[in-house]
């Protein structure tokens, strides 16, 4: 996932555990590796897609 996103390895864990907010640019970096969309990683939901 760190390697997908661009972002070292012990940061992503760090937001796993919840030590570590991040940054809007970071959740776009996270959202975009995980081919959704920012807002569908913040509430948990999917839009549908055409």
């Amino acid at each position: 996932m760190a390697e997908h996103c661009g972002l070292h390895r012990t940061y992503i864990g760090a937001i796993e555990r919840g030590e570590r907010n991040v940054t809007l640019d970071t959740l776009e970096q996270l959202a975009d590796a995980l081919g959704v969309s920012a807002a569908e990683l913040i509430t948990g939901t999917l839009s549908k897609r055409a």
